[in-house]
């Protein structure tokens, strides 16, 4: 264990019992929840190891600084990318748009007619 009470699992650095610097530890875990590990010294429970948050202290009562407002580039980044993207997909086949076959629009009522039956000519339906 490290100087400052501290033991590293898995990529995480969690805190211990500072009486415990300079002894070795085994560290007993659920391999699927590793926000609380069981610390043991020769076989013994010892306390839990915590994971060690660090983040800058700021008192409550200390009015923090306002962050400066965004300076606007002029630049549009958004019309630059949306060109870029038409640049490349312009002139190619939209396969979303492509009729499917077996899939056309029924034909209207009107051209369901015989091509070559006329008007005038009557053929026998009965």
């Amino acid at each position: 264990m490290a100087k400052t009470a501290t033991v590293w699992l898995a990529g995480n650095r969690y805190q211990v019992d500072p009486s415990l610097i300079g002894c070795r530890v085994e560290l007993r875990y659920d391999p699927e929840d590793l926000s609380q590990l069981t610390v043991f010294v020769d076989g013994a429970a010892a306390g839990i190891a915590t994971p060690l948050l660090i983040g800058r202290h700021t008192h409550p009562q200390v009015p923090q600084a306002a962050r400066p407002a965004p300076v606007a580039t002029g630049v549009d980044y958004l019309g630059l990318v949306q060109a870029a993207h038409e640049e490349h997909t312009i002139a190619r086949i939209a396969y979303r748009d492509l009729p499917l076959p077996g899939l056309e629009a029924p034909a209207p009522a009107g051209d369901s007619e015989d091509p070559d039956r006329h008007h005038g000519d009557r053929k026998a339906d009965q």
